[in-house]
């Protein structure tokens, strides 16, 4: 796996997945909609881990800077 995310990709979602657990936990959303937030929330923050993003791939996007 090649490393598509950049730095400001990263914590962009990483800032996503905390936002969406605080709703979450706070109990502002709840039910089916809560559960598909923290479901996407767990996804942002393991993409954001391992610097991977497996849409990009398929939309041929990278955010990281290119290696000279």
């Amino acid at each position: 796996m090649k490393k598509n995310m950049g730095t400001t990709d990263r914590i962009i979602r990483t800032i996503i997945a905390l936002i969406a657990v605080y709703l979450y936990f706070g109990g502002i959303v709840t039910g089916t909609l809560g559960i598909v937030l923290v479901v996407v929330a767990a996804v942002f923050l393991l993409t954001s881990l391992v610097s991977f993003c497996p849409l990009y791939t398929l939309f041929g996007l990278r955010t990281c800077p290119a290696k000279k």
